[in-house]
């Protein structure tokens, strides 16, 4: 006995329910508590198709002067802090109610225009293998005339680094193009980055998949029901991002070039299809859910089998340790020599027999 290869099952519970807790613990009538950054990176890309300038501010006043730039200004934001999210909006003139967006927890991906600035909030999914889990991040990005503000909660990660670079080749579409075509990158970095998520996710469910088919036991349906969860998580950011494009392609608004709007539609059709396929992954799961509680019947039944052959193995030996064991004078065989022996060839024999009829037509 190995005590410490089951001691980790009392520590730690099979059935993570504390994670549906996270997924569905909110409450939007109740006012968000929000732990802030220590401190804040502001980081700004500066450019025009001849010329870009990349800097980290040391301080916010330094942000003041990009609003009125003939350049397209990227001002990114790494950790939130209330003080100096209120500053720059302000400074920018964001409506309050987007303010309050920005400031907020939890919120489900959409899309706003107030007074000359469309606003977008959605979440950059990240998948975590140590934990098999879908960590999300809230992402806010503020389209204005020549300015993209976005803010971000964790400083540490992004997948805006493939922006970065292609903001320095001067040749590059981003460069050529104003600030809404820079929005629409900032967007579709951040749809193409779910279908790493969805690929990750997808290589789990085929592992689980081929584990319930050769294993089978409670360990198994703990990953089910945790990618279940990871599944909801999923889904939850995914769908609500389509409507939220889709408010770019039927926007009217001054801000939106009509020839970027095909490029929306383009980020529409990524979407459209990270729905589909996390919708397969749900109904796999839901299959995988089927197959798991077939395999316990399956084994069910088996067991079973096994259980009436042996008892019907030993029929005939109870029946004829009964007969001879009647409480008689006279019973054939009882008083001769060689009785026991018969008695117990026949018990023998006769399983035999069965056996051999019983696989004949194929029971077992």
């Amino acid at each position: 006995m190995r005590p410490e290869k089951y001691l980790k099952y009392l520590i730690e519970p099979i059935f993570n329910t504390r994670r549906t807790k996270e997924i569905f613990n909110y409450n939007p009538a109740t006012e968000p508590v929000r732990e802030e950054a220590t401190h804040t990176k502001i980081f700004v890309y500066n450019y025009d198709p001849a010329s870009i300038s990349a800097k980290e501010l040391k301080d916010m006043s330094e942000v003041f002067i990009y609003r009125d730039s003939d350049k397209v200004s990227w001002i990114n934001m790494d950790g939130i802090v209330k003080a100096n999210v209120e500053a720059v909006c302000q400074h920018f003139e964001v409506h309050p109610l987007l303010i309050e967006d920005i400031l907020s927890i939890g919120q489900r991906p959409k899309m706003d225009d107030i007074e000359g600035v469309m606003f977008c909030q959605l979440n950059m999914l990240y998948f975590n293998n140590e934990h098999c889990s879908v960590e999300q991040e809230q992402i806010s990005i503020a389209l204005g005339k020549n300015f993209v503000l976005t803010f971000q909660e964790d400083e540490h990660r992004d997948v805006f680094n493939n922006i970065r670079e292609k903001l320095k080749v001067p040749s590059s579409r981003l460069r050529q193009r104003g600030a809404d075509y820079l929005c629409y990158s900032l967007v579709d970095m951040i749809v193409d980055h779910y279908f790493e998520v969805i690929e990750k996710l997808g290589e789990k469910i085929e592992a689980l998949e081929e584990e319930i088919i050769r294993i089978n036991n409670k360990r198994s349906l703990a990953k089910l029901n945790a990618l279940r969860k990871e599944m909801i998580v999923l889904k939850k950011n995914v769908g609500p991002v389509r409507e939220l494009v889709n408010g770019f392609i039927k926007s009217e608004s001054d801000l939106l070039d009509d020839k970027v709007n095909k490029y929306y539609k383009d980020a529409y059709d990524h979407i459209v299809q990270a729905n589909e396929v996390a919708e397969n992954y749900r109904e796999i799961l839901a299959s995988l859910q089927d197959l798991y509680i077939n395999q316990v019947n399956l084994r069910m039944n088996e067991v079973m089998k096994v259980m009436a052959i042996v008892t019907c193995l030993l029929a005939p030996a109870t029946v004829i340790g009964g007969i001879f064991g009647m409480n008689f004078d006279v019973i054939p065989y009882a008083h001769q020599a060689w009785g026991f022996y018969i008695t117990v060839a026949v018990m023998l024999v006769v399983p035999l027999i069965m056996l051999r009829v019983f696989k004949k037509r194929g029971w077992f």
